[in-house]
């Protein structure tokens, strides 16, 4: 397999990754791109990145650590990137970059340490540190589109367990349309594929039209979200998903407190 194709593998997973970290898909997606270039310019980098997803991950580190790439976003870009890098400034990155590698990417702790080029134990400590930032956020109400009874069931315990309200449970894009029709969600979990047909991609972009809501897609076809063809949603979760998975991504959604429309 060439390296391009090994490549390509991992890819859409570290844009994901990205996008989580810094709470943008402008700002993930240019260090991204920053990585790549990094690697076509060092041999050696090119060598690492084609050796697997844990070494890909972690020359995006070193960029990552480097503080600083030159993002090419849109005006309307603007007041999301401020609030971003506003909440930055009151967290710790580590202990961000240290959850979302255990959980949202599902790296062990070892390898982890590894993408991070720091001790296993250190990055015990930091997953620790960040759990505990997540218990401190503010109560919401939740709004769950999903059509399987006992995902949504699964969901909505998991919710009341993270301290949050749950303002509706909806199954279709109409059933959505009425619950934000009568309230409003501090927060959505969004599958893609919903009971009547309808669209969940749709649900989404109906509630973003009236109102800014951070939004997670949970769904079983991430293929249909990450294909870069359109902008593409902060905060994915791939089903089948551990609970942790889905408590690191309402923390980073709830900490960036804002999402823009697929379209």
């Amino acid at each position: 397999m060439s390296l391009g194709a090994r490549v390509a593998t991992n890819l859409p997973y570290l844009r994901r990754y990205a996008r989580a970290l810094t709470g943008s898909q402008s700002t993930g997606d240019a260090f991204v791109r920053e990585t790549l270039e990094a690697a076509l310019a060092d041999e050696d980098l090119r060598r690492i990145i084609g050796s697997g997803r844990s070494e890909l991950y972690h020359v995006f580190n070193k960029v990552w650590a480097s503080g600083f790439v030159e993002v090419r976003s849109g005006a309307d870009e603007d007041s999301h990137e401020a609030a971003a890098q506003a909440r930055l400034a009151t967290i710790t990155p580590l202990n961000r970059q240290a959850l979302l590698l255990t959980t949202l990417e599902d790296f062990s702790i070892d390898e982890a340490a590894f993408v991070m080029d720091r001790e296993p134990s250190e990055v015990e400590a930091l997953v620790q540190e960040a759990i505990e930032e997540i218990d401190r956020e503010s109560a919401t109400s939740v709004l769950i589109i999903e059509d399987e009874p006992l995902i949504s069931m699964q969901l909505e315990n998991l919710v009341r367990s993270l301290g949050h309200d749950v303002c509706g449970m909806a199954a279709t894009r109409t059933q959505a349309q009425a619950i934000v029709a009568e309230t409003t969600p501090g927060l959505v979990l969004a599958d893609i594929q919903l009971a009547d047909g309808s669209s969940g991609l749709d649900a989404v972009d109906d509630i973003l039209s009236s109102i800014s809501v951070p939004v997670i897609f949970i769904t079983a076809y991430p293929e249909r979200l990450l294909t870069g063809d359109r902008p593409e949603p902060t905060y994915l979760v791939t089903k089948p998903f551990q609970e942790s998975t889905v408590r690191a991504a309402i923390s980073q959604a709830l900490f960036f407190g804002s999402s823009r429309p697929l379209n």
